[in-house]
């Protein structure tokens, strides 16, 4: 349970900082406490996303991701994040995304490294 909670805030984190670095990218609230909760929730689908979405479309991508080294994660992050922008949408969740090719891209290369060095920090549970 311990390592679903960190997941699930290492991807809040990471959604807060390309909200902060990412033009296009934004989640909102009506107070900080509010903002916080839609940023944890966001975390929540977007782990969910990922692992129940992100494999079958990994598989089907394999092709592009060697021919492209790998450089494909990103567009695939990208197409999850406007997944969960999509879903959050349709849960009344303010959290949005302008344009797939700077905004998308771009948060998907925020959340990729934030991610990852927050793994590398904090304990996995394991």
């Amino acid at each position: 349970m311990d390592s679903i909670l960190i997941k699930v805030l290492v991807n809040a984190v990471a959604i807060w900082v390309a909200t902060a670095v990412v033009p296009g990218v934004e989640v909102s609230g009506d107070s900080t406490g509010k903002t916080v909760l839609t940023l944890v929730v966001v975390g929540a689908i977007f782990g969910v996303v990922n692992a129940i979405i992100k494999p079958v479309v990994k598989l089907f991508s394999l092709p592009f991701y060697i021919l492209t080294l790998g450089l494909f994660a990103f567009v695939v992050n990208a197409l999850m994040l406007e997944l969960v922008a999509w879903l959050s949408d349709q849960l009344n969740i303010s959290f949005t995304i302008d344009d797939f090719f700077w905004s998308a891209i771009g948060a998907a290369v925020v959340v990729t490294f934030v991610s990852m060095v927050l793994n590398l920090v904090l304990p996995d549970g394991d």
